[in-house]
């Protein structure tokens, strides 16, 4: 699977490239027609388009990847996760991709940009419990993210809307027979939402994707990113943020993933309540 240049404009005679929604280090999300839904009048024919990056569409199996992360996606149904469609080759260029649902808004890395001081409470509350809600039903699957930061969150009129499983894992993966790779070799995380033992060489889990959320949350209620490897234990409260939640989402932050015993269900919990037990 080749994508050392540009795809054609039209994948499997029916998908009309018009231009480039992001990429990053393993895909290249676009902006796409569906001819097909055009010719048949459904009111809605745009859809967006992964494909392989550049930079790993060389490896042998990195199409297994993608078809990993389609199936991955496809296994979920919630109102806070993209939707994903099909999984496709392009003949004639072997290029594989899958569609899935185009979505509206600003992802939330821009909206940060515009918020140097963090967003009030009653801003930030949805947008928080929205994120947690996909999160929660996320790992109610069995799914872990692996990737959670505020690029891959698109923030619009309907609220939020998690996407890119790039980095994922279905915890069932293996006995549910889905093809798998791993994704350490890639060397895709993101220092500043990454956990700390990920980028040490160590396992995902769930408490790397709380940590992941944490860091969402800090930096919504602070305007600050947490760097790389940073002593979070020193980290004082955010003024946006109630002192109700501030233990809950301290122990999210903690470096060493033994420490960091509060759940996704539980953070939620303490966003939501006015007296969770989390209080001190």
């Amino acid at each position: 699977m080749n994508l050392a240049v540009a795809p054609p404009r039209l994948l499997a005679g029916r998908y009309h490239l018009e231009h480039v929604l992001g990429s990053g280090g393993m895909g290249v999300v676009y902006r796409a027609r569906d001819l097909l839904h055009e010719q048949l009048g459904q009111p809605c024919s745009r859809v967006a388009l992964k494909l392989l990056g550049e930079s790993i569409s060389e490896c042998p199996d990195a199409h297994v990847l993608l078809y990993g992360e389609f199936a991955l996606a496809r296994s979920l149904r919630h109102d806070r996760v993209v939707r994903v469609f099909s999984f496709e080759v392009d003949t004639h260029s072997k290029i594989a991709f899958f569609t899935m649902e185009l979505l509206q808004g600003v992802t939330l890395d821009r909206l940060l940009l515009e918020c140097p001081y963090g967003l009030p409470w009653q801003e930030l509350q949805p947008i928080a419990l929205q994120l947690l809600d996909a999160l929660a039903y996320i790992h109610q699957k069995n799914v872990l993210h692996g990737d959670v930061k505020p690029a891959n969150v698109m923030v619009g009129e309907e609220g939020v809307c998690l996407f890119d499983f790039g980095l994922g894992h279905a915890q069932t993966q293996e006995a549910m027979g889905l093809p798998s790779v791993s994704r350490t070799r890639f060397n895709a995380w993101t220092p500043a939402y990454a956990a700390p033992e990920l980028l040490d060489g160590g396992a995902l889990s769930c408490a790397a994707d709380v940590y992941g959320i944490a860091c969402i949350m800090y930096e919504l209620a602070s305007g600050q990113r947490i760097g790389a490897r940073s002593f979070t234990d020193r980290l004082a409260r955010p003024a946006q943020l109630p002192r109700h939640c501030w233990p809950a989402l301290h122990s999210a932050l903690a470096i060493d993933p033994q420490r960091r015993t509060v759940t996704v269900a539980e953070l939620r919990e303490v966003m939501a309540c006015s007296r969770p037990r989390w209080c001190l």
